[in-house]
């Protein structure tokens, strides 16, 4: 609250919900709490304790969003990071504290940037999520609780350090039992008779007899690699070196699984909070770190690295079998499967943008504009064969284009013809070649196509839809043109 009403900072404050007409207190600043004020308390029972406090409305949706956004910001400190509602995050640093020297330091700069964004932290690591929680709330001296040594943190501290709900703690405390000591020690069953099965879930959770389970709020990739920095990274080349050795890693991994990736996410994680990304895509699973790197540097310039990066992480989002080719002992090529070819396709699409490379593969179809499909992928299988008795034009038109043609006799070529208004005399010409309808179609008349050149030594492909009728206009289009 403080950290976006500036004004509200260093004094007393509350935050309420209404409840049944009248407003509940849910949360009180330090300054009020100091003066009596605490949650549960109606709004108007505090300001006649304490007159000048201010009351504000609690917006639960903006405190998750906050939380929320917390979490993915810590995502610098371990790739799993969860959600303790209302005011937790729950951090596995299993392998990354070495990463910051010891557990202490690791501590001591995840509390200090967050202090730094103006939040009261506490922060404790531990053998389980239990015991972290418990030091975290109920001390304030102990920060690390040694491996092994889960149980004697926790004997001194209150009931409620085992996160008991509310009924059962007051039960405790009624039979004298007000620290863990006076009854962890005593029979499972009779606990659990006497107050419920949650207790003794919640006794296990902490002492790692049963494992807790918490959904990450960004799940990790199966295949990722990350790379913490030192200091942080603001120059082309500290973020190429870094992007180097997340692929020298990545495709390490992918070659002995015999797997490639096909879409990738180089991310960089900001000193101000933000995360900067570049994905890249490939038409064959690749583990090749250089074609990979080369991919990418189309597009490094536009990753701002703003303050500094201080964190860099390579997902393979897309991962299919790679299978080797056979190296022939005699000449021959490997054509579509060459992996030369698909790297150069790789190569134009990251430069160009995606569609702007196609491959065209026959289809069994007569009329010309049917007869190519565009192909899914570039080791699609082609089913028919390539008509190439008869000259074809370089640039086929997807649909034909009428022209007025002037013709001598019926199965004459014609003399001239007008395109979107420019006359062109023809000089040469060749046919015609009938293309019949398909009949497994039924749709249109057969064509007379001819080639023909004019006066300017361009030539064009034109067809006569259907027979030659007097008594009608004979129908002619441009189809394609010819180099």
């Amino acid at each position: 609250m403080t950290l976006q009403q500036k004004e509200l900072s260093g004094k007393a404050f509350v935050l309420t919900q209404n409840d049944h007409g009248r407003k509940l207190i849910t949360a009180a600043s330090p300054q009020a709490v100091a003066q009596g004020i605490h949650n549960g308390m109606f709004a108007a029972d505090a300001l006649a304790l304490l007159r000048g406090l201010e009351v504000r409305d609690d917006d639960t949706q903006s405190a998750e969003k906050l939380l929320k956004r917390l979490a993915h910001w810590c995502i610098r400190y371990t790739p799993t990071v969860m959600l303790d509602a209302p005011c937790g995050l729950i951090l596995d640093a299993s392998g990354c504290t070495h990463l910051w020297g010891n557990e202490e330091n690791y501590v001591k700069d995840l509390t200090r940037r967050l202090q730094g964004f103006g939040f009261h932290v506490r922060a404790a690591i531990g053998d389980t999520i239990g015991v972290a929680w418990a030091i975290t709330r109920f001390t304030k001296a102990q920060l690390i609780v040694p491996q092994g040594e889960t149980m004697r943190a926790l004997l001194p501290l209150p009931p409620a350090a085992l996160r008991l709900d509310a009924y059962t703690v007051e039960q405790l405390e009624k039979l004298g039992l007000r620290s863990v000591k006076s009854f962890i020690g005593m029979p499972r069953m009779s606990l659990q008779r006497r107050f419920g099965e949650d207790c003794i879930r919640r006794i296990n959770y902490a002492l790692g007899h049963e494992q807790e389970i918490r959904e990450a709020v960004h799940p990790p990739e199966p295949y990722q690699e990350r790379l913490p920095c030192l200091e942080a990274i603001v120059t082309r080349t500290g973020i190429e070196i870094a992007l180097e050795k997340l692929l020298g890693a990545m495709c390490t991994r992918l070659r002995a699984e015999g797997k490639g990736l096909r879409t990738s996410v180089f991310k960089g994680y900001r000193m101000d909070g933000k995360t900067v990304s570049l994905t890249i895509g490939t038409h064959k699973p690749s583990h090749n770190e250089k074609h990979l790197a080369h991919l990418f540097s189309f597009r490094i310039e536009t990753l701002e690295p703003g303050p500094g990066i201080e964190l860099f992480t390579l997902d393979a989002q897309k991962v299919e079998d790679a299978v080797p080719l056979q190296t022939q002992l005699w000449g021959g090529s490997p054509e579509l499967a060459d992996d030369r070819l698909s790297e150069l396709l790789d190569r134009l699409n990251t430069r160009f943008g995606e569609g702007h490379v196609h491959r065209y593969i026959p289809d069994e179809h007569y009329w010309p504009e049917r007869s190519v499909i565009a192909a899914q992928k570039i080791s699609s299988r082609i089913n028919a064969a390539w008509n190439t008795n008869r000259p074809r034009p370089l640039q086929l038109l997807a649909q034909p284009e009428q022209v007025e043609v002037t013709a001598p006799v019926p199965d004459y070529p014609p003399m001239n013809f007008r395109h979107k208004g420019t006359l062109h005399k023809i000089a040469r010409a060749e046919g015609p070649e009938r293309i019949e309808q398909e009949w497994w179609i039924q749709n249109g008349e057969h064509r007379d196509y001819y080639c023909v050149e004019d006066e300017e030594g361009k030539r064009y492909w034109l067809f006569r839809s259907g027979h030659y009728d007097a008594t009608k206009k004979t129908g002619w289009f441009l189809h394609g043109y010819f180099a």
